[in-house]
Parts: C-alpha cells; structure tokens; sequence
C-alpha cells in the first residue's frame, strides 16, 4: 500500500470536488465571486498536485 498514491488519489478527488463546486457557483450565481476564486485556485492546486503525485510515484514491489 503506497501512502503517497492514496494521498495522490485524494487530493485529486478534492481538486474535482472543488472545480465541480466552482461550476456551479458561476452557473447559478449563488456564491460569492470571491469564495468561488478562493475555492477555485484550491481546487486548481488539489488536482495538479495529486495528479502529479500520482504520476511521480514509482511502484515498489
């Protein structure tokens, strides 16, 4: 069991979560403009960091 892979997985699947919410916002206009560019940019970092954990990790048998 790799901790960095699941951290990885995590952190992207918080960065999704994160830029689904932001869709929404822009399309509903419920929020705020300055929480969707606050939770936008953490969503941006959660998923290119995760996806680059993920790809940077190596399998160790």
């Amino acid at each position: 069991m790799n901790i960095k892979r699941i951290f990885g997985t995590v952190l992207t699947i918080l960065g999704i979560a994160g830029l689904i919410y932001v869709g929404n916002g822009l399309i509903n206009k419920g929020v705020a403009n300055m929480t969707l560019i606050v939770v936008g940019i953490i969503g941006l970092l959660f998923f290119f960091s995760g996806i680059s954990l993920v790809k940077n990790t190596k399998d160790e048998s």
